[in-house]
């Protein structure tokens, strides 16, 4: 059978003609996935001089290739910041002067995200009794570069970037099975445990000191609508967690008024839409485990091994 390529082509434009809301011709570049890879992928480097390049950086090279990563990177992000900007803007301008200094003042705060990660890097550490070395949670866990991505992506959003610091905090959700938002507040000596399925919304707080383990969810518990019944958008949707707190795999902690006490501890496969005090711990009950020996199962077969001839 033969393809019809005009056919399909003629398909596919009175499609776009049809379907509105999911095009966007005749406007100016969006800002582009690939790039933005690049750049999280440069910010890496940036952040952890000789732990993402593919060569090894010597103490005499680190100013030169310093310099080279900061005006790479200033480069691409101005341009991918103007086409945020005038996307949102919709008026055509172009919006350079505007994107080159906020990407200034973005590059100007990177030393505190570094201080920041160190302090990470040591939770990790501490925390985690399988960490060998600084340099394995730098190369090999995936939640400290969930975290490096996201502290940048919330300068961005602080500077109230369009769409660009989702898209740096979904491409470490990719990569890292980590999904946090860039607006999430986020204090020092974060540790995520093992990462797989942690999902933390946009108005989080988390204190000093706070730790989560695979599969925990801040979440949001409902979403208010307006007259129209649309979603209301800015609004406190998500749980705070204070400083010292633990929460074990699984949990699910929903809403905008829930606060985790500080040091307090919630147990695995908690779902939990109340506040908890500090100093407590929120578990599931006692539960009846019922344990067998599978080789007296009723209607079991016995192999040659096990039969009594």
């Amino acid at each position: 059978m033969d393809c019809q390529q005009q056919e399909i082509v003629n398909n596919l434009m009175a499609s776009y003609r049809e379907v509105g809301g999911i095009n966007h011709v005749d406007c100016g570049n969006l800002p582009s996935k690939r790039t933005i890879t690049a750049l999280c992928e440069d910010l890496l480097q940036l952040l952890f001089p000789g732990f993402f390049s593919d060569e090894a950086v010597s103490s005499d090279e680190l100013e030169l290739m310093t310099t080279e990563l900061v005006a790479g990177i200033r480069q691409r992000l101005n341009e991918e910041v103007r086409q945020s900007l005038r996307m949102v803007a919709g008026d055509g301008g172009d919006h350079a002067k505007a994107a080159g200094a906020l990407v200034c003042r973005f590059m100007g705060q990177l030393p505190a995200v570094r201080a920041l990660l160190a302090t990470d890097v040591e939770a990790a550490y501490e925390g985690d009794p399988a960490a060998r070395s600084y340099e394995e949670i730098i190369l090999a866990y995936p939640g400290l570069e969930a975290i490096a991505i996201q502290r940048s992506a919330h300068l961005l959003y602080n500077e109230k970037v369009p769409v660009i610091p989702r898209m740096m905090t979904e491409w470490a959700h990719s990569r890292t099975g980590i999904d946090i938002h860039p607006g999430a507040q986020i204090g020092s000596h974060f540790f995520i445990d093992h990462g797989t399925g942690v999902v933390i919304g946009e108005t989080c707080r988390i204190g000093k000191c706070v730790k989560l383990y695979h599969g925990v969810t801040l979440g949001a518990r409902s979403f208010q609508k307006d007259d129209d019944g649309k979603l209301v958008k800015g609004t406190k949707r998500h749980p705070d967690v204070e400083d010292g707190a633990i929460v074990y795999p699984n949990a699910t902690v929903l809403g905008g008024d829930t606060v985790i006490g500080a040091r307090s501890t919630i147990g695995a496969n908690v779902f939990l839409m109340e506040s908890v005090p500090p100093d407590m711990v929120y578990a599931v009950g006692d539960q009846e485990h019922l344990i067998r020996d599978k080789r007296n199962a009723p209607g079991r077969k016995k192999s040659a091994e096990t039969s009594d001839t």
